[in-house]
């Protein structure tokens, strides 16, 4: 449990700190401005977005395509919920409904896609390894 909670949390300050760097290089461009609740916002939704990733574990039985579908749809239920809690702060319009499935689905995509290539370009190596085990042993 301590080395999960160890992954998921240096995942997490690397996620936030991709996100933030973006977002400031696009404010940048834009010659926009963030506040400091667009700030937490962006940290709860990168949390959201690690902590289902990580649960891929207990997904494994399904294919990998339904796993990062219903990881995805758990993530935006999950993030509109926060979106909808905040809006009794401060009013969403519309327009902000749309903007925030689209910014989410591109970050989220991003995101899932390092994600999951890290995690399979893993189990490749894993995969070779125990070939090589099975090889060396067959020999002996």
């Amino acid at each position: 449990m301590r080395e999960y909670l160890k992954e998921t949390l240096i995942e997490l300050c690397c996620a936030y700190t991709i996100i933030s760097v973006v977002g400031a290089i696009t404010n940048i461009f834009y010659g926009s401005e963030t506040n400091n609740a667009n700030v937490i916002i962006m940290f709860i939704f990168c949390a959201i977005a690690v902590f289902v990733l990580s649960l891929h574990k207990l997904l494994i039985r399904f294919s990998p395509l339904v796993m990062i579908i219903i990881q995805f749809f758990v993530s935006l239920a999950l993030c509109c919920g926060v979106v909808f809690a905040a809006s009794f702060i401060e009013p969403v319009t519309p327009k902000g409904w749309f903007d925030f499935i689209r910014s989410f689905l591109i970050v989220y995509a991003l995101g899932a896609g390092f994600y999951y290539f890290r995690v399979f370009s893993e189990a490749k190596k894993q995969d070779k390894l125990i070939r090589q085990i099975q090889e060396n042993h067959k020999e002996e």
